[in-house]
């Protein structure tokens, strides 16, 4: 498994991943109401591709396939966190955190946060977050729960991730 910089060839399998992984993994804790508010519809890839002038996204690659993405913001807002269904609990969010956190490191961050997801709560847990609460979103006119979570990195240690 390869964690490197996003591509802009990447933006389509990101996107298509996004949309996959919500309406397939997700579906365990939201209904096809929820996960349709959430990703409605697979998105421009021109559009997901400006997101990316402003964050550091990192993708996980396996034989030319994006098997999973993360991205980072200049503040430490951790915005999407997605890996595919094909590939879920295979170690690529592990993978793709630690290469996040190294970059934040890097960066003189000393705080990461998220909107973690019911699906993606126990990850982040598992990796040192802590969840600050809970929040109801509103997409139109259906309500989504997730948790604002964070995790306050020492700068003296290295990450807390098990290998």
């Amino acid at each position: 498994m390869l964690i490197r910089p996003y591509q802009p060839a990447d933006t389509e399998q990101i996107v298509h991943l996004y949309f996959n992984t919500v309406h397939t993994i997700s579906r365990q804790h939201y209904t096809e109401e929820e996960v349709n508010a959430w990703a409605p519809e697979i998105l421009d890839p021109v559009r997901w591709a400006a997101r990316y002038r402003t964050r550091i996204t990192f993708v996980a690659e396996e034989n030319a396939t994006v098997a999973g993405f993360a991205e980072l913001e200049p503040n430490g807002h951790i915005d999407c966190f997605y890996c595919h269904h094909a590939y879920q609990r295979q170690g690529v969010g592990t993978q793709l955190y630690k290469r996040l956190e190294a970059e934040a490191r890097s960066l003189g961050l000393v705080r990461l946060f998220t909107e973690a997801s019911i699906t993606a709560k126990p990850f982040f847990e598992q990796i040192g977050f802590q969840t600050t609460h809970q929040n109801q979103i509103a997409r139109g006119s259906v309500i989504l729960i997730n948790f604002s979570m964070e995790k306050y990195l020492n700068p003296l240690a290295p990450s807390s991730i098990p290998s």
